[in-house]
């Protein structure tokens, strides 16, 4: 049973699962990383080095981590047979869920990437690589119709200041009319919808060059195959955590009249994995006068 709502040949460059098969391929990822790049933000892209589905653990088990669709690191030339440096690092994020607080996504997402640019003992702030973080959506998230939305720092009391802390949020909407030009526009629409006509100049060809043969290749074919089955039991466990949360809180709701529930209690109901058994004790709940005879008959019929 597929889970998913496309088939392979019908996804676009915006849909998650392609974006990271054309940048982390081995013919074609560098080529698309910079092609893309270079029509979305206008700059030509130098030496690139790509990971596409990055994972940043979080510090510590209680903290969260980051998954980075698409990592893009640009160097500069190696000089005097020194290592090269990291000039920018460019996270480029499609997204089709419009339910996330972006702004504040980006700006954890930022501190996060941010947090590995310098070595431990580093002083020099400046060697702390430019970020720039692109986010390509099917819908406005600011509701203002432009086609790219650049987002930087700036000194409120001087606004012609130029804050240099090497910082840039684009906010690509794949639908705007405003700002940009023709060529953003074409690319932007290619991205949304990868279909043939809407490979339309030079740059939006060559990109759907790469698409047509990245789609066609078994380990793509394959892999997606896997992608869907991991898409359908994440889903289904998620589906089946939703149905417990609400068996628990459904239990606390009725023990509630009788006070505050006591934090162990809350635990062992968060804990237990066994469907019958929050059955037994949300009919339980329903039929005892206190909590304690909760607790004690919980305990005595397991």
């Amino acid at each position: 049973m597929s889970i998913t709502k496309k088939k392979l040949e019908d996804m676009d460059v915006m849909d998650d699962f392609l974006m990271g098969q054309l940048a982390s391929d081995e013919e074609v990822g560098k080529d698309f990383c910079r092609r893309m790049l270079s029509s979305l933000l206008q700059k030509d892209i130098g030496k690139l080095k790509i990971t596409a589905q990055k994972v940043l653990p979080a510090f510590s088990p209680h903290l969260r981590g980051i998954r980075m669709d698409v990592e893009v690191e640009e160097y500069e030339p190696a000089k005097d047979e020194e290592e090269p440096t990291t000039m920018n690092i460019y996270d480029v994020e499609p997204h089709l869920q419009a339910n996330l607080d972006l702004p504040r996504h980006n700006r954890f997402y930022q501190a996060r990437i941010d947090s590995r640019g310098l070595k431990s003992g580093e002083k020099d702030f400046s060697r702390l690589p430019n970020l720039y973080v692109l986010t390509i959506l099917n819908f406005d998230p600011f509701g203002e119709d432009f086609m790219m939305y650049t987002v930087r720092n700036r000194c409120l009391e001087v606004p012609e200041l130029e804050y240099r802390d090497g910082l840039y949020f684009y906010y690509f909407y794949t639908g705007g009319t405003k700002g940009g030009s023709s060529k953003l526009r074409t690319m932007l629409r290619y991205i949304q919808d990868s279909r043939k006509e809407n490979a339309t100049d030079e740059a939006t060809r060559e990109l759907h060059n790469y698409v047509s043969r990245v789609k066609v290749q078994p380990e793509v074919k394959q892999a997606y195959m896997r992608y869907e089955e991991i898409i359908y039991y994440e889903r289904k466990e998620a589906a089946e955590e939703a149905v417990k949360n609400t068996k628990v809180q459904d239990i606390l709701e009725l023990l509630e009249e009788y006070g505050d529930v006591p934090e162990n209690v809350k635990m062992r109901l968060n804990e237990e994995v066994c469907d019958e058994k929050l059955k037994r004790w949300h009919k339980l709940a329903a039929k005892v006068d206190s909590i304690d005879a909760f607790v004690s008959q919980m305990e005595q019929n397991g």
